[in-house]
């Protein structure tokens, strides 16, 4: 039905007289501005004007109503609640195309979608997850096998125990509570070494008379790197940690990691397929004048790097998706509980881009040259943006933004009334907020907030990172004070981008300005008593 309202508008200005007419434009294009008239007055001037407005009549929830007050900041309300970001998108298909052919992708996600356990439901997101840590193994094996002078041994060693440790982290927090996954017990083979597992060792439990046969894993590089010099106090370490993690799960990883508590072991062979994992490599290609072939340390590292990447990417897709269900099915702490650990993956996922600060500077830059890893000509577009996982995980992430009013149990107002606001003040100020029906939602709103922040700070870091790996020019970090915003790259886009969440920003904004005044009123009582 037509919207119409009249409304007068005071400007203070110099005393003037003229004489004109009036446009009004509103971001929606629905909207149509019609007679403004002046009248000059002795220090102000009056602008009256009408403005009509074609909406649908809405179907207003009973839960909260639009009071007069609201009126004022309705126009600017209703765009914040309904106004969404604009996507990324990259156009330059071609560059897509060559990434993928060159981090071996598809290939890399056909091992990502092969079930091997049809009762097991999440495994499509465990799986990528344990080759993420798989591959890290490989990048152990690369990096401390460089006889290069650059780079420094220890303090590469550090950062991928560093990398596999928080990788083991939220391998261990996924597999909580998994039961269908598939499982070697112990007790199965009456402690009878098969001949074809040469790996495998007997023992026996204390307390207990039977023997158990507690298996490894054959194909991983895991136990390989625990025999190597080079490599077995990190690989030690990474099985400590194992050890350590897994304890809230019902099976452990049989990686050869101690297994004190005699837990049942995931068929990691079966699951994993390191064999066919480490085949994914990058291949090596001459350079058309020179015949020069990056070898294993610049290809690999690349390459590595970003498979590992990929995987976790893929983990994250299929975490957004339970995380969605969990949320459709009201379950706010599970939904709390996946939103924390979505977080903790963006914050691997920047650690993981770290690792090209410790690539040589001279390998890198001809590595890079060699792939033209840099923005098409005319297009400021990122190299981060070529990942079509990083672009749909990025935008998925953002349309959580979308689930806000479902948790809070309640509709956007269409006259931009500020009904979510309201009700997240009230869930935030209520004292029985964990408790009930309420559980749970508390602190999955924190955690919508913290993966924002997660968001922002990865692509941020990413900025910075490709000035220090490429140089400053790779980087337009400056241009986005010149440029209108349709002209910036996706990466200046998102910076300027208005919070995700703007309810549960203007709702913290006001409880805070609300104990402000309270304690303010509370000081003021005691000195006058």
């Amino acid at each position: 039905m037509p919207l119409s309202t009249s409304q007068p508008v005071y400007i203070t200005t110099h005393p003037l007289t003229f004489e004109g007419k009036l446009k009004i434009e509103t971001s929606t294009k629905r909207s149509i501005t019609t007679g403004a008239k002046f009248k000059p007055g002795a220090d102000h001037i009056e602008i009256e004007f009408h403005w009509s407005a074609e909406m649908a009549t809405p179907k207003l929830s009973a839960v909260s109503t639009v009071r007069p007050d609201d009126k004022q900041r309705a126009a600017s309300s209703s765009a914040a609640a309904v106004s969404v970001a604009p996507l990324i998108r990259v156009q330059d298909d071609t560059a897509i195309e060559e990434y993928e052919q060159y981090l071996r992708l598809p290939e890399l996600a056909r091992l990502w979608k092969d079930r091997c356990c049809p009762e097991w439901a999440d495994e499509g997101l465990v799986k990528p997850a344990l080759q993420a840590l798989e591959i890290t193994f490989r990048f152990v094996s690369v990096a401390l096998s460089d006889r290069g002078g650059y780079a420094s041994r220890r303090e590469l060693a550090r950062r991928l125990e560093a990398l596999a440790a928080r990788e083991v982290e939220l391998v261990a927090t996924l597999c909580e509570g998994e039961r269908c996954a598939p499982l070697a017990e112990l007790s199965a083979s009456e402690g009878v070494l098969p001949r074809e597992r040469s790996a495998s060792e007997v023992w026996q439990l204390p307390g207990s008379a039977t023997a158990v046969v507690c298996q490894v894993s054959e194909a991983s590089l895991l136990p390989r790197l625990a025999a190597w010099d080079k490599s077995e106090t990190v690989a030690a370490k990474i099985k400590y940690a194992i050890e350590s993690q897994m304890q809230g799960c019902v099976f452990t990883l049989g990686l050869g990691e101690p297994n004190l508590a005699g837990k049942p072991v995931l068929e990691y062979d079966r699951v994993v397929k390191p064999h066919e994992l480490h085949a994914l490599k990058a291949k090596a290609t001459p350079e058309a004048k020179t015949g020069y072939r990056n070898r294993e340390k610049e290809a690999g590292g690349v390459c590595t790097i970003h498979q590992i990447l990929e995987s976790w990417l893929c983990a994250a897709s299929q975490l957004i998706t339970r995380l969605n269900e969990r949320i459709e099915a009201r379950n706010w702490e599970a939904a709390a509980s996946d939103c924390w650990i979505l977080e903790r993956v963006w914050k691997l996922l920047a650690d993981v881009e770290d690792l090209h600060l410790l690539m040589d500077p001279d390998d890198f830059l001809r590595l890079k040259s060699q792939l033209a890893i840099r923005a098409a000509p005319g297009s400021d577009a990122s190299f981060c943006f070529r990942s079509r996982a990083l672009l749909h995980v990025a935008n998925a992430t953002r349309d959580i933004k979308k689930r806000v009013p479902w948790v809070l149990g309640v509709e956007v107002d269409p006259n931009g009334g500020p009904r979510v606001q309201e009700a997240a003040m009230k869930l935030f100020h209520s004292r029985r907020r964990g408790e009930g029906e309420e559980a749970g939602k508390l602190e999955l709103l924190q955690a919508f907030q913290a993966v924002e922040a997660a968001v922002r700070r990865f692509f941020f870091a990413y900025r910075q990172l490709v000035a220090a790996v490429m140089g400053t020019a790779e980087s337009s970090t400056n241009r986005a004070l010149f440029l209108p915003e349709e002209e910036m790259d996706p990466l200046a886009q998102m910076f300027l981008e208005p919070p995700y969440f703007p309810s549960l920003d203007a709702a913290k904004t006001f409880l805070a300005d609300y104990w402000v005044r309270r304690m303010a009123g509370d000081s003021a009582s005691s000195r006058r008593s």
